[in-house]
């Protein structure tokens, strides 16, 4: 029971070896978790470029935008009721193409989506599902072809698109194993066969006793584990200070971040878009309090590289008159155009018009919505 609980309290909150190299810690950003930094707001469109994406709404495709994935021809997207619809949208125009929907008990059929991996190159979905411990695997048009189990013992949170032939993905089977002594040779971060499952390729992060984003209880907090980076990966593990970039061309491990390690109360550190200039993060403090259902208190935090020094991050979105603020660390994409996606709720927006309170293409948008509308998805992208 336990690990259901803890289960849904992560997902609805939200080979070889790799080589490590030596960690020459000049290049390497630290960060002192139990410092209160000075305060710094900065303008979205100062940083990043923005692109909205309404998206079509008629009798057959109304959703809440829980945007799974995204490529250059098409977003996926599904509903936060967990209803098991899949909507496929256009990626240029937000025009609605087919819902599909294979929610069940049966052959070829998923439980639950924990995540979808869109693979254009192959005409692929691969859904997470971590109640049955598998991948379903379909085509674009929802048709099924296969499946594969999680690794022997393992239970993946995060699963990504890494090539052509593979996925990455966390196993997150040490979260029901807080303060146990690693497993020896244990890997948690893999490199899996689109086509089976097999284990490709493991990346070894050392660490010696696990600490986990999960307290008494069951109660848990979200810590992203795989953060696509340009081409290359950010990798973060609860048990381990540091921060590791990942680059599959070498299949080397180096240092990126390392967070100051704390005594009395657990403060965890997870990693959101990182630019030329800047690098967003937000701590955790490991701490909830079951009679008031309250805890795990956030901190966003940003290192800027010019200044050398970190600050509590405030990113605002320049398009809206009114300070809305922008979530710097939701839904990572693939690290190269798209470093983050945020659904913007059609009756803010509208709201937000009819007062004279937003600028430039939003505003064109918003003339065409009503309250009623899907959402608006914003797409943060790599400056060209």
């Amino acid at each position: 029971m336990r690990r259901v609980e803890i289960i849904m309290s992560l997902f609805l909150m939200m080979g070889l070896l790799g080589c490590v190299e030596k960690e020459d810690k000049t290049n390497v950003i630290t960060v002192d978790v139990t410092t209160t930094y000075p305060k710094k707001e900065l303008v979205l469109q100062d940083l990043m470029d923005v692109e909205y994406i309404p998206l079509e709404t008629n009798d057959e495709f109304i959703t809440q935008g829980s945007v799974m994935a995204i490529g250059e021809k098409y977003i996926l997207v599904k509903n936060w009721s967990h209803d098991g619809n899949i909507f496929v949208f256009d990626r240029k125009t937000g025009k609605g193409i087919r819902k599909i929907n294979r929610k069940g008990q049966g052959d070829g059929e998923y439980s639950f989506i924990n995540g979808i991996i869109l693979d254009e190159d192959n005409n692929e979905m691969f859904v997470n599902c971590a109640s049955t411990k598998k991948i379903y695997v379909y085509d674009l048009s929802g048709n099924f072809k296969r499946d594969f189990k999680h690794v022997e013992g393992g239970e993946y949170l995060e699963v990504f698109n890494y090539d052509k032939n593979n996925l990455i993905c966390y196993d997150m089977s040490l979260y029901y194993k807080e303060g146990q002594p690693r497993e020896e040779n244990r890997s948690y971060h893999l490199i899996i066969s689109k086509q089976d499952g097999s284990v490709t390729q493991k990346i070894y992060i050392p660490f010696d006793v696990i600490k986990t984003p999960v307290v008494q209880k069951g109660g848990a907090t979200s810590i992203r584990s795989i953060i696509p980076y340009r081409k290359e990966w950010l990798l973060v593990e609860t048990s381990s200070d540091t921060v590791y970039n990942y680059v599959p061309e070498k299949n080397q491990l180096n240092p990126f971040l390392i967070k100051s390690p704390t005594r009395d109360l657990e403060i965890l550190l997870t990693m959101g878009v990182v630019t030329d200039r800047y690098c967003f993060m937000h701590t955790v403090k490991k701490d909830f309090d079951f009679t008031t259902g309250r805890g795990f208190l956030i901190t966003d935090l940003m290192y800027d590289k010019q200044e050398n020094a970190v600050f509590e991050a405030n990113v605002l979105n320049g398009d809206f008159v009114e300070k809305q603020n922008v979530d710097m660390l939701s839904d990572p994409m693939n690290g190269d155009e798209i470093v983050a996606i945020q659904p913007l709720a059609a009756n803010k927006i509208v709201d937000a018009y009819k007062n004279d309170g937003l600028k430039g293409k939003l505003k064109e948008i918003a003339a065409g919505l009503d309250e009623e509308s899907n959402p608006v998805i914003m797409l943060v992208k790599n400056r060209e």
